[in-house]
C-alpha cells in the first residue's frame, strides 16, 4: 500500500486533534462549543484555517473580532498573535493546515 490513511473524528463534542503531523504538515481538527476558546497564542507556522461549521470568532494581533462563517479559509501568517473563541450558539468546526509543518528549518 502507497498511500497513508488518515481519519477525522466524527463529533460535535469539544476536541481539537492532530489528523496529521509529520514532517510536510500539520492537519488539525477542532470543535468548539459555544464559549470555547483557544488558548491565546502565535501561530506557529503559516496555517490555512478552514470553517466547516459554525462561526469562526477570531482576534489576530490584538485587533478586533472578525466572524467568518462556514466555507471560508483563512491565511493566517506566521508569528500572527491569535485568539480563537466561539462566541455563537451552534457548534464551531475548523480544520487548521500548518505549512511547512512547525519546526521546519525555514522557521528557525
Amino acid at each position: 500500500m502507497i498511500e497513508k490513511i488518515f481519519t477525522i473524528s466524527d463529533s460535535n463534542i469539544p476536541v481539537t486533534e492532530a489528523v496529521i503531523k509529520d514532517d510536510n504538515i500539520n492537519f488539525m481538527h477542532m470543535v468548539f462549543e459555544e464559549g470555547g476558546v483557544l488558548k491565546t497564542h502565535y501561530s506557529n507556522a503559516n496555517l490555512y484555517m478552514t470553517v466547516v461549521k459554525g462561526t469562526l470568532s477570531i482576534s489576530l494581533d490584538d485587533g478586533e473580532y472578525r466572524k467568518y462563517e462556514k466555507n471560508t479559509v483563512l491565511n493566517i501568517p506566521f508569528k500572527t498573535k491569535m485568539n480563537v473563541q466561539n462566541h455563537d450558539k451552534d457548534i464551531l468546526e475548523l480544520y487548521v493546515l500548518k505549512t511547512p509543518a512547525p519546526g521546519n528549518s525555514c522557521y528557525k
